[in-house]
């Protein structure tokens, strides 16, 4: 079991580590890819690391901060690759693509359709609708369209989010939408043969 003094250390620790970890920050002035705001945060991380471990061990209690440890070494290594890579960086110009999907689970898709329906009459363009909202599809284009194309209006109880995925593509040109073929759905996400994947970033859903 861990001493009581071992533990209010481990809490003190965090505490210099913020106050530090806000005075980079405040020192940066708002500048990227700051050493001394690294730095700051690798030791924040492992102090908050090391008093939830030590709370665990006296209490069995947590904290609501979901951190890993961070090897100091390694986060050094990484910062200087950082720096190298970002001093042999060309300075043309590009064009980016980012293609996300998300994947949703309809738990009662007579739910869906009554709040697509209750989104349309709220908005401004529900005078013009075509008679009711009567297919899931047509639901979360509603929803889509009352959000103005953000994934976060399909933030709602009739919709239980899942996996997904988001790609940041560079491409050779940039799209055209009036190029586009009417029937062809799949198209603008599929990659060109001279086109290639910078990042990727898996999206995962926490079981509860």
């Amino acid at each position: 079991m861990t001493d009581r003094s071992d533990l209010d250390a481990a809490l003190n620790r965090v505490v210099e580590a913020a106050r530090a970890h806000l005075a980079a920050v405040r020192a940066a002035g708002g500048r990227t890819e700051d050493d001394g705001v690294w730095q700051s945060y690798v030791e924040l991380n492992n102090a908050s690391f090391a008093y939830d471990e030590a709370l665990l061990d006296e209490f069995g209690e947590v904290t609501p901060w979901d951190v890993e440890p961070i090897d100091p070494a390694e986060a050094d290594q990484r910062w200087d690759a950082a720096d190298e890579a970002v001093d042999g960086a060309d300075e043309r110009q590009v064009t980016v693509s980012v293609r996300q999907r998300r994947d949703y689970t309809v738990p009662n898709s007579a739910s869906l359709l009554r709040a697509a329906e209750a989104i349309r009459r709220a908005t401004v363009h529900a005078p013009d609708a075509d008679g009711p909202v009567r297919t899931v599809g047509a639901a979360v284009a509603e929803l889509m369209q009352a959000g103005d194309g953000s994934l976060g209006s399909l933030d709602v109880p009739e919709l239980e989010p899942l996996g997904g995925v988001v790609t940041v593509t560079e491409v050779a040109r940039p799209l055209d939408p009036d190029t586009l073929d009417d029937s062809d759905d799949s198209g603008p996400f599929v990659l060109a043969a001279d086109e290639k994947v910078l990042y990727r970033f898996d999206e995962h859903v926490e079981e509860r």
